[in-house]
């Protein structure tokens, strides 16, 4: 049975889809939204690092380059997972914000966090187990706190 749901995922299109995309399986379509690397790191320094600037988003140690950064927002942009805006306290800046859309990534990055710390220990950081092991109620409250830091509540 399950085989050949996932044939028909892949097989059909949905009207409407941009004519570039492949698939109408969910997985494959979410993979082009936030499939590689750098968009959810970028996504994740939005929600729990406090970046909002594209160049704290360069300062984030896994060293992502200005050229992909760049893509990268874009692609967020484009996407509406974030939103870009001038910063009113410098005329050069802009300033990132995750939409509710990419709010909705929160359980997303968290069940990641939780699968990676069970199968790979040495991932464990003091912030990320805290974070996996708070209870629903509490990840209601950080995503009620993302909305209110990102201009949404």
């Amino acid at each position: 049975m399950v085989p050949s749901m996932i044939l028909k995922c892949n097989r059909y299109r949905i009207a409407g889809m941009r004519q570039d995309r492949r698939s109408t399986c969910p997985i494959s379509t979410a993979l082009e939204f936030v499939g590689d690397r750098w968009t959810l790191l970028i996504i994740r320094d939005l929600m729990f690092a406090g970046k909002r600037h594209f160049r704290e988003f360069l300062q984030s140690e896994e060293a992502i380059s200005s050229n992909i950064l760049a893509d990268r927002l874009n692609s967020l942009l484009e996407s509406g997972l974030v939103t870009r805006r001038d910063d009113p306290t410098h005329a050069q800046k802009a300033v990132y914000s995750l939409t509710d859309k990419g709010i909705d990534l929160l359980p997303v990055l968290v069940a990641m966090s939780a699968w990676t710390q069970q199968h790979y220990p040495r991932t464990r950081r003091p912030e990320a187990a805290d974070l996996v092991s708070r209870g629903p109620k509490s990840l209601k409250q950080l995503e009620g706190q993302l909305r209110r830091d990102h201009g949404l509540a």
